[in-house]
């Protein structure tokens, strides 16, 4: 199969649909709308959803180690605009870990992941001029540690399957990057160029295939590119709407690629062009994914009282 097959668009007119993560127990992807200021949960294959209403907008997240302590009062670690936390989302409870930026007026945090170390990271944008005042953070044990700086959106960050490559983007540049990755110490070497998305468009969020090949979504190319360990692009594959922020594969076979997309900064016009803007994709996928990392457990309370510090 040389091309996807659009099984489902599920309607929700996302502002800014971002975050999907397949959640293998329950067989459901979560995603959150960043501007509307909600959280989805979808099943597979009965398309049963649930939506949660946030006190604060959310990013980027990750569902909770089932053996993690904390497990049975928060479900989920977040990167809220303001900074990490657990949270609940049926009760909105919120245990606050760190606010690495809370000096900074204008900054928010953008797109994050587990490492398959089961690190969690999450990057900052300035949302008004963007200036180049982003970083990406890694969390941890010992803390929240600044890795990559002046961003002004970060974008794409994945691992290859070995975890010796991280891949990261500064959307506005059209560049992935790839990055020595020391999988023990969660550190990242001097960025190479990776690959440069086509003219038009900007790299969005990202995921490694059972390949080790990258797909890409590409914010104002109406498309997912496939680019293989060495960079080259092997495949451009036509979506119905043009901004595609996130990918997840997903489904007993983790051969279904869910895709967020947004309705932001649409005129009229374009919105009436495009029913599919701001919908949940599901596609049959002609790729194969690879299993969700997921979250370490971690000493929370401890982490808590640290502050998140040592940025």
């Amino acid at each position: 199969m040389s091309e996807f097959t659009l099984l489902h668009s599920i309607p929700l007119k996302n502002k800014l649909g971002e975050g999907i993560v397949w959640h293998v127990a329950s067989q459901s992807v979560w995603w959150t709308d960043i501007h509307g200021r909600f959280l989805y949960q979808l099943f597979w294959p009965s398309l049963q959803l649930n939506t949660y209403p946030l006190p604060e907008r959310i990013s980027c997240f990750a569902l909770l180690n089932p053996a993690d302590p904390m497990r049975s009062d928060y479900s989920m670690l977040v990167a809220f605009e303001s900074g990490f936390a657990l949270y609940q989302p049926e009760s909105q409870g919120i245990f606050w870990l760190a606010k690495p930026e809370a000096h900074l007026s204008g900054n928010r945090m953008n797109d994050g992941r587990i490492d398959r170390q089961g690190r969690f990271w999450a990057g900052t944008m300035r949302e008004v001029d963007q200036g180049q005042t982003g970083t990406l953070y890694r969390l941890d044990q010992q803390g929240c540690h600044a890795v990559i700086s002046n961003l002004l959106i970060p974008n794409s960050l994945c691992w290859n399957k070995n975890s010796s490559l991280m891949y990261h983007a500064d959307s506005p540049t059209g560049v992935i990057y790839s990055y020595g990755f020391d999988a023990e110490q969660g550190t990242a070497s001097q960025p190479q160029f990776f690959a440069s998305v086509p003219d038009g468009a900007e790299p969005d969020g990202a995921v490694i295939d059972a390949d080790d090949h990258l797909l890409c979504a590409l914010w104002g190319g109406a498309a997912i590119a496939r680019y293989s360990p060495s960079g080259q692009q092997t495949a451009l594959h036509a979506l119905p709407a043009s901004q595609p922020t996130c990918l997840a594969f997903g489904g007993p076979e983790l051969d279904l690629l869910f895709v967020t997309t947004a309705r932001q900064g649409l005129t009229e016009a374009q919105l009436a062009a495009e029913p599919d803007a701001g919908s949940l994709l599901i596609y049959q996928s002609a790729y194969q994914g690879l299993p969700e990392s997921e979250l370490a457990v971690q000493d929370w309370l401890a982490l808590q009282k640290t502050g998140g510090a040592d940025v």
